[in-house]
């Protein structure tokens, strides 16, 4: 008979917060369960991470590398040895390097994965500025205002009671958590705990989300005005002063900046906005403000708007000058367990590698405006080698940003390096997708040899298909890295199978930095890797070992828990460091920004153009910007909505998950529906003027009439290759050229304006 035992990890499912015990009869997981003793997560466990097994055990997966056969995207291909992989991957880079230049690759990653760092840190080692992602419009924009307005990383809502509180008013805004399963490091089972302990909870949503059924406030706000709602909060608590006057006086600056800037912004200018009636404002404000200890749960949805980075900015303000910014229950700024050195470029900004990549090199990121081609040949060549000869002043200058970074003033750290590399969009601190794309099928500023695509579907995942598609098939040289064979896996020439966090071992820190939690291997199924091994493996054929010193990613977490007087092994027995909590640290320490203080008003924002006191920008189209449009498109589109069975494009082939949500659906009021002739279960065609697709109606009472909600990521992996019936409901296909966040090149994915109509009974063509 089997031995039976119990495993303790932490899942990786999603954004990689919760611990887990993996419940094992010999080497075959038989089930897992959250662990009731974790302090990140106390017991919860969502359906993805239940489902963690079937994605292990998939008869799809696959387990050993591949090399294309046939022609492109004809679904041919053989298997080699990792040898052959490694070898074959930095041969055809190094073939870049040398004929075209290092700037001629880029690599891609999926959204918050345990290799992020270790992606930005191959590219800046190999001399490449053209990294790209999805950041724009997830996460990266509140982390930028809060670098800059607060000189920290994002704070985060302190529902652990550290300090011996807890929320007592607790904000949901944008952010669907408890069903997604884990948000910015939050576990959804622990801010379900929160809500639970609350006095007042208070949801900010266009959707009636489960939090909203028992609040005290829903305010169902019209989708994309985020901005306008915080100024109006700011205005009713500067012009009620309702503000904390010892914070403001001592520790902010630009308050009377503020005051003045704040009168236009008033709960009836809101209401015309939002929708949300001012009285509702004007209460909502002063019960936030009021309370001893409030706390605000935002999400992706701020992040996905017109005015993302300036809307994080007035949300920021809001929670500091109310005095609940890094209080006991209030928004808190973690402090990560000693010795310990974090992997996270948002912790730790030089993991990223940016000390690494050539200075000149900076000019020639594809989305930058600095870049041009007529000086590309011999300007920076000359530049290159004056660099070289140069290397004193180089090394100053470098000097100088690695103590602006290590002494956490970010704000002027990311001012200098935007001088070097000047991007159209000032936070974008990757290359925007869009451009991107564009870059390749126009050839302008040049056009890619190679791509290495990590953990990502782009034909699924982000906007501008058809320059994704057509890219994929310019392209030279692609290599995907991944579990399955996706849509864009299909163009690949290279396929390495990537391991499931049942495989790998890891120091887990990626987002909740008060802690870092082990993850150790359990089991192996067939020959797959850990992204991060391929990495270095890849780096030090490259001859990139200043980069990569390590000879294999055990020996990287050993020199991670070094300073702690530990190695891996070690760790895993211990399964969890804690960092000891301080609060209140500005009053000790002040706010790592040029000032000292809290920016209110950011000189450095006004150098680069960006409006240094926060704004508002309407959504470029919708009912009130765009009437023309809204006549023939009358409904607001809420794309980009995940649910708790999928993680982004990941899972539709695991049956548990697939059996709960098994069509693409598109959520719309009963109403709306009756008018339209569209039964509940109906196929319907959503259109945008960029083109259409086909979902399966959702009745449901939870928003507006004129509001739809389509879900985000569908393919059909059960369907034919190698196209899986990547368009037929692929949300991203409705979103194409439009007015992007001018500071962060942000896409308004969750307030289009779209029309909708019925489809054959069957759904078919």
């Amino acid at each position: 008979m089997a031995e039976k035992k119990i495993v303790r990890s932490a899942c990786r499912m999603c954004h990689g917060v919760c611990q887990v015990l993996v419940h094992m009869e010999g080497d075959r997981i038989v089930k897992i369960t959250g662990d009731k003793d974790s302090p990140t997560s106390r017991g919860y466990i969502c359906e993805k991470g239940r489902a963690s097994a079937e994605l292990l055990y998939h008869p799809d997966r696959i387990l050993t590398p591949l090399r294309r056969s046939g022609k492109r995207g004809g679904n041919k291909w053989e298997r080699i040895s990792w040898d052959e992989a490694y070898d074959s991957l930095a041969e055809n880079l190094n073939r870049i390097r040398r004929e075209n230049g290092p700037e001629y690759f880029g690599m891609l990653q999926g959204t918050g994965r345990p290799y992020t760092g270790f992606t930005q840190r191959f590219c800046n080692a190999f001399g490449t500025p053209n990294m790209t992602g999805v950041a724009h419009i997830c996460y990266i924009p509140r982390v930028l205002a809060s670098m800059i307005t607060t000189g920290h990383n994002i704070p985060v809502c302190d529902i652990y009671g550290f300090g011996g509180a807890y929320p007592e008013c607790l904000i949901l805004w944008g952010c669907n958590v408890t069903e997604t399963g884990a948000s910015d490091g939050m576990c959804g089972g622990m801010v379900q705990r929160a809500i639970n302990r609350a006095r007042h909870v208070i949801v900010i949503d266009p959707r009636r989300i489960r939090p909203a059924a028992k609040a005290d406030h829903w305010l169902q706000i019209r989708p994309g005005t985020d901005g306008a709602l915080a100024l109006a909060f700011l205005n009713v608590i500067i012009t009620e002063n309702l503000f904390d006057k010892e914070f403001v006086t001592r520790y902010t600056k630009g308050f009377d900046r503020l005051v003045d800037h704040i009168r236009q912004y008033t709960p009836d200018w809101a209401s015309e906005i939002t929708r949300i009636p001012p009285e509702t404002i004007r209460m909502v404000a002063r019960l936030y403000a009021g309370a001893s200890s409030s706390a605000i749960q935002w999400g992706n949805a701020l992040d996905m708007s017109h005015c993302n980075f300036q809307t994080a900015r007035s949300v920021l303000i809001l929670s500091a000058i109310s005095g609940h910014l890094d209080a006991p229950g209030g928004d808190v700024f973690w402090v990560p367990p000693e010795g310990v050195r974090l992997k996270s470029p948002f912790a730790n900004p030089l993991f990223a590698g940016n000390l690494f990549l050539p200075l000149n090199k900076y000019r020639l990121g594809l989305d930058g405006t600095a870049f041009r081609p007529d000086r590309a040949n011999w300007t920076l060549w000359i530049e290159d080698r004056m660099l070289g000869m140069a290397d004193p002043i180089r090394r100053l200058f470098l000097s100088r940003i690695e103590r602006l970074v290590a002494d956490k003033p970010l704000g002027p750290a990311i001012e200098l390096m935007n001088r070097l590399r000047r991007p159209r969009f000032p936070f974008t601190h990757i290359i925007h997708p869009p451009a991107f794309w564009r870059s390749i099928v126009s050839g302008n500023p040049y056009r890619l040899k190679g791509l290495w695509i990590m953990g990502s579907n782009p034909l699924i995942t982000m906007t501008h298909s058809e320059d994704i598609e057509k890219s994929l098939k310019l392209l030279k040289y692609i290599v995907v890295s991944d579990f399955f064979m996706t849509p864009t896996a299909q163009y690949a020439d290279l396929f390495l199978p990537s391991s499931t966090w049942l495989e790998r071992e890891d120091v887990v820190n990626m987002h909740k930095n008060w802690c870092v939690t082990a993850q150790v291997p359990v089991t192996r199924v067939g020959d797959t890797k850990d992204d991060r091994e391929v990495i270095i493996q890849v780096a030090r054929r490259l001859g990139l070992t200043r980069a990569f010193p390590w000879d294999n990613y055990r020996r990287f977490l050993d020199w991670m828990l070094a300073d702690a007087g530990m190695n891996f092994e070690q760790f895993s027995e211990t399964g969890i460091l804690t960092g000891d909590m301080r609060y209140w640290k500005y009053k000790d320490d002040g706010f790592p920004t040029p000032s000292g203080k809290f920016e209110i008003y950011s000189r450095m924002l006004k150098r680069q153009g960006v409006s240094p006191l926060p704004v508002y920008r309407e959504p470029p189209h919708s009912p009130q910007a765009s009437p023309e449009v809204a006549s023939d498109y009358p409904f607001i589109l809420i794309g980009g909505t995940k649910n708790r069975y999928f993680f982004h494009s990941e899972g539709r082939q695991i049956k548990s998950l697939r059996k709960r949500n098994p069509d693409p659906l598109l959520e719309i009021h009963p109403k709306t529906a009756t008018k339209l002739d569209i039964a509940d279960g109906d196929w319907v065609w959503v259109e945008t003027p960029r083109g259409r697709i086909k979902m399966k109606a959702l009745l449901t009472e939870k928003l507006a009439e004129d509001v739809v909600c389509a879900q985000y990521g569908w393919w059909f992996p059960e369907t034919a290759s190698p196209d899986y019936n990547w368009q037929r409901s692929n949300v991203n296909r409705l979103f194409g050229e439009t007015q992007f966040d001018p500071d962060t090149g942000s896409e308004c994915l969750k307030s289009a304006l779209c029309k909708v109509y019925p489809a054959s009974p069957d759904g078919s063509d």
